[in-house]
């Protein structure tokens, strides 16, 4: 017999007929990036002149001004309230739809879909989005942004306890059952034990991001600092700009931090 020569010995990750595969796939990619530049309306001058505007910017944010902190420091009072707000509620009314949305669990087809397209229609809208619309329901103010923080919540808390329920282990659901338990026992007893530690931790990952938007829902009068971040860019007021954007950063992070010692202390 022949010995395979070294070219027919030599590993290859993938065959010939992949790295054909791989290279159209790339070429789809860079054909959709292009088109896709292509149909931007971007003014190229600009694009090029933004490191000049933004050295200037920057110029004129330094120093930032520190003589309204006390509006700032409350302000970032009510943002923080508006974010905690909004999870607490959003949490316990996720509840009953995460219920529905879990095959496992709710009580009919019709439940189901219901169910669902209330998550879906609630990650579906933007968080500013809900804030317009809730704005001119209820008028400016932190009412407006903690309803809108709350809707936007739903689909995420509730997808995510929904999956969650879905992957409970049946057998103590079919023992209880088994018992003659009521429904309610049943979910009492073997379906939330199960689901409690992605409860708290999807409760805490929802306020860490709730922390985060709420800072922008005063760009369109949904309370908190955003409203004196619109203010000081309406007026060209840039060192008060560049507090605002400070004390944004000290409270996500700060945030952060309480949301980590957080999952340590409950998970």
């Amino acid at each position: 017999m022949t010995q395979p020569s070294v070219a027919e010995r030599a590993w290859s990750r993938y065959s010939p007929q992949q790295r054909w595969k791989h290279f159209a796939g790339l070429i789809v990619v860079a054909l959709a990036v292009t088109w896709s530049v292509a149909t931007l309306d971007v003014i190229w001058a600009w694009v090029w002149d933004a490191p000049l505007q933004i050295g200037d910017l920057f110029r004129r944010m330094v120093p930032p001004e520190f003589s309204n902190w006390r509006a700032i420091s409350w302000a970032l009072i009510e943002t923080l309230n508006i974010a905690t707000l909004a999870t607490f509620v959003a949490v316990f009314v996720s509840l009953p739809i995460a219920y529905i949305s879990a095959q496992n669990t709710t009580p009919n087809r019709f439940t189901l879909w219901l169910g669902r397209f209330i998550l879906v229609s609630s990650r579906s809208v933007n968080t500013l989005i809900w804030a317009l619309l809730f704005v001119a329901i209820f008028g400016p103010g932190v009412l407006a942004g903690i309803i809108a923080i709350m809707f936007r919540s739903l689909g995420f808390l509730g997808k995510l306890m929904g999956e969650a329920i879905e992957e409970i282990d049946r057998r103590p659901v079919e023992a209880l059952e088994a018992t003659g338990a009521s429904r309610a026992k049943v979910i009492l007893y073997a379906i939330v034990p199960q689901v409690v530690p992605t409860f708290f931790a999807v409760s805490i990952l929802r306020w860490d991001i709730n922390l985060r938007e709420s800072t922008v829902l005063g760009l369109v009068g949904a309370g908190g600092i955003g409203v004196i971040l619109q203010g000081a860019i309406d007026t060209l007021d840039w060192p008060t700009v560049a507090t605002v954007l400070l004390a944004i950063i000290v409270l996500v992070i700060a945030g952060e931090a309480v949301a980590a010692w957080l999952r340590k202390k409950v998970i």
